[in-house]
C-alpha cells in the first residue's frame, strides 16, 4: 500500500500578509508545495490530501488539479472552526484555527493507509520523502510514529521569530522529549528562545527541530481525537489557544502509547514565514535546478 501525504494549507500566513501556500517561488509560477508533491511521487506516495480552508478551494483546484491529473491522487479536506466534536460549538469572536493537531484529525475520513503529514510552506527535501516512504512502507507497528529532524540553526528566519519543536533523542534514535517553542530567532551569531514573559534562553543551535514533517499511521486518528476533545474542554474560550501536534506526540510517547524514530535526511530545508524570506527561497530553488535536482520546468 502506497502511504499518503498530508499538506498541512489551512492557515492564513499572517506573518507573511497572503496566501503564501500557493506563492510562486519557481521559475514557471512553481509554490513550494509544486516542489513537495513532485519528491513525494518520486519517492513513492499514492496519493496527496490537501488541508484548506474552504475559501482556498478554488485557488488550490485552479493551482493543482490540472498539473497533477494522471500523476497522483489528490482529495481536498477543509479545516474550518466549526469542526469541531459533538458537545461543542464555535465561541464567538473565535477567529484563529485550533492547531496542527485539529488539521490533522479533518482528515481522518480520508485516509485509511500510513501517511506523512507536513507544512505547505516549508521545503523539506528529496531525501526526506525518501526516507519517510521506507519508513511508512517497512513498519508494521500501528503505534510506531516518526518524524524528521533538522538541526536548528538551519531552520531559523533572518527576519523575525519563529515556532519550532525542539527534540530530545536517545541513542536508538527515538524521541523521549519535545517541546514546542514559538519564538525562536537569532541576536547576531547566538540563537535565542524568548518565553511569553520576555525572558529570554541562549540555545546552542545544534538541537534537533521538529519542523513538523511527520510519519504516522491510520490509529492517530483516535488518539488525536481523544486529545482534542480535552483540550476543547479547557481551551475553547481562549482565542489565540492551539492544539499542536508535536505536543500530542509528546503525550503519545510519556503515556506509552508509542513510540517516534528521528530519520535522518541530510536534507535542506527553507522556509516562507515572512515576505522578506522569498528571495532566498527562489534563490535556493534556482540553485537546485542548474544542481541538476528537479527540471527547470517541473511538470512537463
Amino acid at each position: 500500500m502506497k502511504p499518503t501525504l498530508l499538506i498541512l494549507a489551512a492557515g492564513m500566513g499572517s506573518r507573511f500578509g497572503g496566501l503564501k501556500q500557493v506563492e510562486p517561488v519557481g521559475p514557471n509560477g512553481e509554490a513550494i508545495i509544486d516542489y513537495t508533491i513532485y519528491d513525494a511521487i518520486r519517492a513513492g506516495f499514492g496519493k496527496v490530501v490537501f488541508i484548506i480552508r474552504e475559501s482556498f478551494a478554488d485557488a488550490f483546484r485552479e493551482k493543482f488539479d490540472a498539473k497533477l491529473k494522471g500523476k497522483i491522487e489528490v482529495e481536498y479536506v477543509y479545516q474550518e472552526l466549526d469542526n469541531l466534536p459533538a458537545g461543542f460549538s464555535l465561541p464567538e469572536g473565535r477567529e484563529k484555527p485550533w492547531g496542527t493537531g485539529h488539521a490533522i484529525l479533518v482528515a481522518k475520513d480520508a485516509i485509511k493507509e500510513p501517511f506523512c503529514a507536513l507544512n505547505a510552506d516549508d521545503f523539506y527535501g528529496k531525501k526526506a520523502y525518501q526516507v519517510m516512504a521506507d519508513f511508512l512502507t517497512s513498519s508494521p507497528n500501528e503505534n510506531e510514529y516518526s518524524m524528521v529532524g533538522y538541526q536548528l540553526n538551519k531552520t531559523l528566519s533572518d527576519f523575525g521569530s519563529v515556532s519550532r519543536g525542539l527534540c530530545d533523542v536517545d541513542e536508538n534514535d527515538l524521541l523521549v522529549k519535545i517541546v514546542e517553542t514559538t519564538k525562536i530567532f537569532k541576536k547576531g551569531d547566538a540563537v535565542i528562545s524568548m518565553e511569553d514573559d520576555g525572558r529570554e534562553t541562549l540555545l546552542t543551535g545544534n538541537e534537533s527541530a521538529s519542523m513538523n514533517i511527520w510519519g504516522f499511521k491510520p490509529s492517530l486518528f483516535a488518539t488525536l481525537e481523544e486529545k482534542f476533545t480535552e483540550f476543547l474542554k479547557t481551551e475553547i474560550n481562549k482565542p489565540k489557544s492551539e492544539i499542536y501536534i508535536p505536543s500530542v506526540v509528546f503525550e503519545i510517547i510519556q503515556e506509552g502509547k508509542g513510540t517516534v524514530k528521528v530519520l535522518k535526511a541530510d536534507s535542506p530545508w527553507f522556509g516562507v514565514t515572512y515576505q522578506d524570506d522569498k528571495p532566498l527561497v527562489v534563490n535556493k530553488i534556482n540553485q537546485l535546478i542548474e544542481a541538476g535536482e528537479y527540471p527547470h520546468k517541473l511538470w512537463d
